[in-house]
């Protein structure tokens, strides 16, 4: 069932609705959204700052819990990514900035592939590009052997230009340009997600051979955000069973079109494996191919009472489903993105001002240019003054961002403590779908990448500058 705000019993502010006189616009927003979390509670009453019942570290240890894989804090209480200090990186690269810690984002790599590679041995994992479609992350990617889900011209072009073998991208779409599929026949991009029968009539138009996947509707409806819902019938991606039995026959009499196989894919930021299981069995039933792509998903783990499944657990139950549906010779792709890198990354702020009243209001240098996710989504993050972590007492505040707009909210209500100007904010699992919607929005420059690893960092995206902000503008 889809709830919205207002029936939630959520204030949207981290605090019951009746424990509050006021709060940001965007608690008041009346979107619908799917319910995600399992024990029903979306927001908790301390702001998420004290130990969660059950909880056997402290409030530290459960923040650091959020921030990517080996984050701590030193001995004088400061936080640290990759080993890097948050005030050594501020300084270095000024704020915001968008930390990735690379062993952490390595490792998750290296889980996703031997995870599956032990379940079903004839099986490739391809990063969704568009959760992180930096060049140094799609090396990453390449080097630790895994190909590329690239969804347009750009991340086609940046895909190549981290060394990707074009053999390995698929290309996906639900409305490719002639420009694009060109791109995919002078690269030779190896699977190409057909979407509709437009896709089919442009790559016969190439004169070139092409592996297809046919995309399909599966009709599994995940409790996730609507605007993240793309299994369900009606979806604008893929083709229902019936229309995909018609477009699969036409491909399979085409001259220049090899048919491999099919594709699916439920939606994104999902906290539960039954509807992965559910998606298999739609894809069998419409005969047996070579290739069975299994598409992405799994949620990953932005608040405390977040719990995504692992990627353990979520591999049984997406692989026993291929086990009792899919012919044993296939070959299994999966298309991991959000949570292959959200919780690899943090982003770090400065704090403009502080604004005390019927809330309070802690306003950073950056926000919706850097982190949409918030506006778009309701996803809920955390937060933390980076060198004063521990904040059970703190003052419930509201984290918002310089941008002219009451829905540039980065956490509606968060304990801080003692918030002031100058107090540097981190906020952990900002590694999905942060840095591919950053916006000029306010003249806003777009901010850095930065890969901390053993107490090194280096600098992979720089930030854009005003120069940079008039080099479109021709008259």
């Amino acid at each position: 069932m889809r709830i919205s705000s207002a029936d939630s019993g959520s204030s949207g502010c981290g605090v019951p609705a009746a424990g509050i006189r006021a709060c940001s616009a965007i608690g008041r927003l009346a979107a619908t959204v799917a319910a995600t979390k399992r024990g029903g509670v979306d927001w908790s009453p301390d702001g998420g700052a004290a130990p969660r019942p059950g909880c056997s570290f402290p409030a530290v240890d459960a923040l650091l819990s959020l921030f990517p894989p080996g984050s701590d804090a030193d001995a004088g209480g400061m936080l640290r990514v990759g080993g890097c200090r948050a005030d050594d990186l501020a300084a270095e690269f000024g704020t915001p900035v968008l930390v990735v810690a690379e062993d952490a984002l390595r490792a998750r790599a290296r889980e996703y592939r031997e995870e599956l590679a032990a379940r079903w041995p004839r099986s490739r994992v391809v990063f969704a590009s568009k959760a992180f479609p930096c060049t140094a992350v799609q090396r990453v990617m390449v080097e630790e052997g895994l190909g590329l889900d690239v969804a347009g011209g750009g991340e086609i072009v940046t895909a190549l230009a981290a060394g990707a073998d074009p053999a390995l991208l698929v290309l996906h779409g639900n409305a490719k340009s002639d420009e694009e599929i060109a791109m995919a026949a002078e690269h030779g991009i190896g699977l190409v997600v057909v979407d509709n029968a437009d896709d089919v009539d442009r790559l016969e138009a190439t004169g070139r051979e092409h592996d297809a996947l046919v995309r399909v509707i599966p009709g599994v409806e995940a409790e996730t955000h609507a605007s993240v819902l793309t299994g369900h019938e009606g979806s604008k991606f893929g083709l229902a069973p019936a229309a995909a039995v018609e477009l699969i026959a036409r491909i399979e009499r085409s001259p220049r079109l090899r048919m491999r196989g099919l594709h699916a894919h439920v939606g994104s930021q999902i906290l539960d494996v039954e509807p992965f299981a559910r998606s298999v069995a739609p894809l069998a039933a419409l005969g047996e191919f070579p290739v069975y792509d299994l598409g992405g998903g799994l949620g990953a783990r932005y608040t405390y009472d977040d719990r995504p499944p692992s990627v353990p657990e979520y591999l049984d139950a997406l692989i026993g489903a291929a086990r009792e549906h899919l012919p044993a010779e296939a070959e299994v792709i999966v298309e991991p993105g959000r949570s292959m890198v959200a919780a690899a990354a943090a982003t770090i702020y400065h704090v403009v001002t502080v604004k005390r009243g019927a809330v309070t209001f802690v306003a950073v240098d950056g926000g919706m240019g850097d982190n949409l996710e918030v506006a778009l989504f309701g996803q809920r993050f955390e937060a933390a003054i980076a060198d004063r972590l521990e904040a059970p007492d703190g003052e419930l505040v509201t984290l918002v961002g310089r941008h002219c707009e009451s829905g540039d909210v980065l956490v509606d209500g968060v304990r801080l403590d003692a918030p002031r100007v100058g107090d540097l904010v981190a906020v952990p699992a900002t590694g999905a779908y942060c840095h591919t919607m950053a916006n000029n929005y306010n003249g806003n420059r777009r901010i850095p990448v930065v890969f901390a690893s053993g107490g090194a960092a280096r600098l992979v995206v720089r930030r854009e500058t005003w120069d940079d902000l008039l080099a479109r503008d021709v008259g």
